[in-house]
């Protein structure tokens, strides 16, 4: 099967034809369809589900009809609607078919030409983004429709600058993952990474993001991601500007920031359309959010449980009578809350949007007045964890969030074991291990543009 086609006979002709057929026997949607004009036979090969065949025929009847019938004018129109596939070999032209292309054969003179036909509208249209919010920006959002996601990419960045390099990963699966990045902005070593790590692996199948990882190097046990998603144009667009590059997986609705910064948890595209002032404000706002997540729960902790001295006798005591009664260590009941915390997080995404929200808010309303009066857990506590669970819905991306609550429980142990000075160190440890992150090359502290070290 991996020989070249070539033909130039109707026979010929015939037997690729009929491999094609013995190819697809089981395959219900494969489709031919016979065309005459005038006496010259014309073969039309494609998958119906992914073709519209009656528009696709009243396309080529168009583009044909005016050449008088002429045999050498039908080819020569032919080879305009379309590139030529004569040559190619008959793996290619399944490989063509399953792309969604129109196979026309010139049975006369025995050519083959590849068309884009009328598609079936099997893709949704672009809507409003699912997973992030827009206060002000566009609100068009990537889908699974990799053409349209680089049309919407190339609708914020009117560039020549702006480079678009497409490849096909895997040996069977063949799936498309493009790579886009600013020709005079990204860093060239950076790029030199990105496109060697892509090259090297052409021949293994790139379906998912976690593969895509693995193909980059990645290490399956960091706690930082290396790479940053988004369903918005204008934030990828705003990280190729910055000097990043943007990748794009086929069937996937968002697209993938390459490499990440610890600022692109707190700056999103949005705050360039508000003042200076606003948006240095809620940048801010965004970094008292990511503090308040990481250290308040261990800071209870560790005030309650091993440093109570600290605190002032007024406060030491309210905090000792809202625990009265309560059996568990400080620990325990905070690890304890925090998991059913978790619970409803992770229950609010996997619900159905139509009732997700309230019944999780009523099944946390519920609970928490439940443990309170039978003094499970301690009144401030839930006051604590309440706030934790706000705050850390100001960090940008979902994947940096999930970074900023493992870190938390990290620093709950340690301040339960050693109070204050455990959360400190702890701090430290943290500090120390984004300083030693890199992504591609390039330090996760850095705060603008990525360029290596």
């Amino acid at each position: 099967m991996s020989d070249t086609i070539g033909c130039g006979t109707g026979d010929t002709c015939l037997s690729i034809v009929n491999s094609l057929k013995e190819h697809f026997h089981h395959d219900r949607e494969y489709t031919s369809r016979h065309l005459w004009l005038g006496s010259i036979p014309i073969t039309l090969l494609g998958l119906r589900t992914l073709i519209n065949f009656p528009q696709s025929l009243t396309m080529i009847r168009e583009q044909l009809l005016s050449v008088d019938g002429l045999d050498h004018l039908v080819e020569e129109r032919l080879k305009g609607l379309g590139h030529n596939v004569s040559e190619c070999t008959l793996d290619d032209l399944i490989s063509e078919l399953l792309d969604g292309m129109l196979l026309v054969i010139h049975e006369p003179s025995g050519t083959y030409i590849s068309v884009i036909p009328v598609a079936q509208p099997i893709n949704r249209s672009v809507a409003v983004p699912l997973t992030e919010n827009v206060v002000r920006g566009s609100s068009s959002a990537f889908n699974e429709d990799i053409g349209i996601n680089i049309g919407l990419l190339r609708k914020h960045i009117n560039s020549s600058e702006l480079q678009i390099a497409t490849y096909r990963f895997g040996e069977e699966s063949k799936n498309c993952v493009i790579l886009s990045y600013m020709d005079t902005k990204i860093d060239p070593t950076l790029l030199k990474s990105i496109t060697d790590a892509i090259e090297s692996n052409l021949d293994k199948d790139i379906t998912n993001v976690q593969e895509l990882s693995r193909m980059f190097g990645f290490s399956n046990f960091t706690l930082v991601t290396r790479y940053n998603t988004t369903e918005l144009p204008q934030s990828a667009a705003r990280a190729l500007k910055n000097g990043k590059a943007v990748l794009f997986i086929e069937r996937l609705p968002f697209a993938l920031v390459l490499p990440s910064l610890v600022s692109d948890m707190f700056v999103i595209a949005d705050d360039s359309n508000h003042p200076p002032v606003f948006a240095v404000t809620l940048g801010l706002i965004r970094i008292i959010g990511a503090l308040i997540t990481l250290i308040i729960p261990g800071l209870y902790v560790a005030l309650v449980s091993v440093n109570p001295d600290v605190l002032r006798f007024e406060l030491a005591h309210s905090i000792a009578r809202s625990r009265i009664d309560v059996p568990y260590p400080a620990i325990v009941e905070t690890l304890l809350l925090l998991f059913i915390l978790e619970l409803t997080l992770e229950a609010i995404i996997r619900l159905p949007p139509s009732i997700g929200p309230t019944v999780t808010m009523v099944g946390a309303i519920v609970l928490g007045q439940a443990v309170v009066a039978a003094k499970l857990v301690s009144s401030l506590l839930i006051i604590v964890l309440a706030a934790t669970s706000i705050s850390s819905a100001t960090i940008v991306g979902y994947q940096n969030g999930l970074t900023i609550r493992l870190f938390k429980y990290i620093l709950l142990l340690l301040s339960a074991i050693f109070g204050v000075l455990g959360l400190l160190f702890g701090i430290v440890i943290i500090c120390s291990y984004l300083a030693g992150v890199k992504s591609l090359g390039v330090p996760y502290l850095q705060l603008k543009n990525p360029e290596g070290e």
